[in-house]
């Protein structure tokens, strides 16, 4: 049984380099203690239209936006729920995918799982088959974007041009660990929804849940009988174009600081905040491969989390341990069953190739590289 730990207010502040929570500006933790407000007042709809509509011109859609307070992963059910009659397609790379498997297994759903080993990523050519030959018919196609626990980016733009193909086929996206530090035109390839957490590359406290949801998706769960009642399509996108407001008491604190973060993201523009994000990757890669090696199959590698395979035999644990007692840097050990055959470093949010220099130089200090 669990015992109280008591919270002492006494703790080392660490830099985080771990694949979520990531860093958040000073600026933007302090918009969290304005004096508080009531969720139903008209400042309230001011701060949430403007958090909404300044999130839909960062992203360059067209599609609607729901924020709400949950972790990304509530989208998972409610995607499920609100989409789904019985047969849903899965490709699994690893454990994210696998979760969100999971639990469309739990909400009673039919679910065919394309299985790839962890590090491989899913193929675009493989969905089509599956498509083709099934003798089922699928409500949806649902594929995570940044599979995480093992630094893969899967090709969600050639998977959403084929499932485009099919008009009665909806295409659902985790991007929960990449949305906002890796480009996607979310309209040009046919997604209908994909959602986030603010926590990661976002660059945000944690605790609001992002996702971009299509006119065709909408229409979708009208049609049905069922759908999610916290996460419905209809029900916080009605209630949006009534009240401008959410239909459930939100984290208004969080939605403050997503408010002057999302200032910061539309000043660096999309595009530029992916550049850089490609520039820490292509650090972090080079800089794996000159002293270990990199899990995620060639070609495939995430934007936002590198996965590095323990070539040298290092002791993760130890090491992620010394370096954030010598260093007050945080990083991460493999994922479950990889956490002492790899290890791995959250390169996102406002991080940069400097900062990122400086955990690496540390690893390198305390492996002896």
């Amino acid at each position: 049984m669990t015992k109280k730990q008591e919270y002492t207010d006494d703790y080392t502040d660490k830099t985080l380099y771990i694949p979520g929570p990531t860093e958040v500006r000073e600026d933007v933790i302090e918009e969290m203690a304005q004096p508080m407000f009531g969720h139903r007042m008209d400042r309230m709809t001011d701060l949430y239209t403007t958090i909404v509509e300044d999130t839909k011109d960062f992203l360059g859609t067209d599609n609607e936006v729901v924020i709400l307070t949950a972790s990304g992963t509530e989208f998972w059910e409610a995607s499920t729920l609100n989409l789904v009659d019985e047969n849903i397609l899965v490709p699994t790379c690893g454990s994210f995918s696998e979760r969100h498997a999971n639990v469309a297994e739990r909400l009673g759903k039919d679910v065919d799982r394309l299985e790839y080993e962890w590090g491989e990523a899913v193929k675009p050519e493989d969905i089509r088959e599956e498509l083709e030959t099934s003798d089922k018919h699928y409500d949806v196609v649902a594929c995570v974007m940044n599979e995480s626990s093992t630094g893969v980016r899967n090709p969600v733009e050639e998977i959403g041009d084929i499932v485009d193909e099919y008009p009665d086929t909806y295409f659902v996206v985790d991007a929960v660990s990449c949305l906002g530090g890796d480009y996607v035109d979310i309209d040009e390839h046919g997604i209908d929804v994909i959602f986030a957490s603010t926590q990661k590359a976002f660059a945000m406290p944690p605790g609001l849940a992002v996702c971009v949801v299509s006119d065709e998706a909408y229409e979708r769960e009208l049609e049905r009988d069922q759908a999610s009642w916290y996460g419905g399509f209809q029900r916080t996108l009605d209630y949006y174009d009534r009240k401008g407001q959410t239909h459930s008491t939100p984290a208004i604190p969080i939605m403050l600081a997503y408010r002057k973060q999302m200032k910061y993201m539309l000043e660096e523009g999309h595009e530029a905040r992916d550049q850089r994000h490609r520039e820490m990757t292509e650090y972090v890669h080079e800089w794996a491969r000159e002293h270990f090696d990199l899990f995620a199959e060639e070609g495939y590698e995430s934007q936002t989390v590198t996965c590095i395979e323990n070539t040298q035999d290092i002791d993760v644990a130890a090491t992620v341990e010394q370096v954030s007692e010598e260093y007050d840097m945080a990083f991460s050990s493999g994922y479950g069953d990889l956490s002492e055959d790899s290890f791995r470093i959250g390169h996102m949010g406002e991080h940069t190739v400097e900062s990122i220099k400086e955990l690496t130089d540390a690893i390198e200090d305390v492996a002896d590289l």
